[in-house]
């Protein structure tokens, strides 16, 4: 049976994404959802029997990237939430991380 508390951790990243973006905050609301994406990551790999407790969410995000067998998508998702910013501190493409890390929790684990 899943776990209850990684529901808890992304709604709590979740939730400080989208105060960060309402304070004007873009860069720490990237943070939250990437963060959130690592809880996601994790949970994912322990449904599968993958205890990942020592990982960053960074390398939580990165070793999902090489899974099999990820829904239609997925791979394009994870990549977006490794992306590095530019000298302006901006993405190098116009997406929006906190939805992608809602849109990941539902297509890897049904939720979000």
């Amino acid at each position: 049976m899943p776990t209850r508390d990684w529901r808890v951790r992304f709604a709590r990243e979740m939730q400080m994404a989208e105060q960060a973006r309402a304070q004007g905050n873009e860069g720490k609301a990237r943070v939250c959802a990437r963060r959130a994406a690592g809880i996601v990551a994790a949970e994912y790999m322990k449904r599968r029997g993958i205890a990942t407790p020592h990982m960053t969410a960074y390398d939580r995000v990165k070793f999902l990237r090489a899974w099999p067998d990820l829904p239609q998508g997925a791979v394009e998702v994870i990549d977006h939430m490794t992306l590095r910013v530019n000298e302006n501190y901006e993405l190098p493409v116009d997406v929006d991380l906190v939805a992608e890390a809602r849109w990941l929790a539902k297509a890897l684990l049904g939720e979000g």
